[in-house]
């Protein structure tokens, strides 16, 4: 069983930056394409950012050029780098894994992970 732990949540003020971690153990993890979700308080779950196996990524466009997503196979984790926080950022953000390999295919829709962690809490200041 695949388990992720996401880290590096927190208060910042807008303009500032984080990095979210989401560790995982159990599985094949450098087969995992993967992905960040976010969801604000009254508001969906929805979609941030998302990585292939082999390491394509893909942004909302409310992130694009702000927030950075990139994994490190050999120590089964994967990372959010953000940068020019907004107030509008803050959420709880969840980390996914999708547990069939796709080297170039990273997947923007819920209904195709497997595997969530608990979140962590993003909240920026104005």
């Amino acid at each position: 069983q695949v388990q992720l732990v996401e880290s590096g949540g927190g208060l910042v003020q807008a303009g500032g930056s984080l990095r979210l971690s989401c560790a995982a153990s159990g599985g094949t993890f450098s087969n995992y394409p993967m992905g960040w979700f976010r969801q604000a308080p009254g508001k969906e779950r929805e979609f941030v950012a998302a990585i292939s196996s082999g390491g394509n990524t893909g942004y909302a466009d409310s992130v694009k050029g702000r927030f950075t997503f990139s994994r490190d196979n050999a120590k089964n984790t994967v990372y959010l780098q953000m940068v020019n926080l907004k107030p509008e950022d803050t959420a709880v953000y969840y980390c996914a894994a999708r547990r069939t390999y796709s080297s170039a295919t990273y997947y923007i829709g819920p209904q195709y992970y497997d595997y969530w962690g608990q979140g962590t809490q993003v909240t920026v200041s104005s």
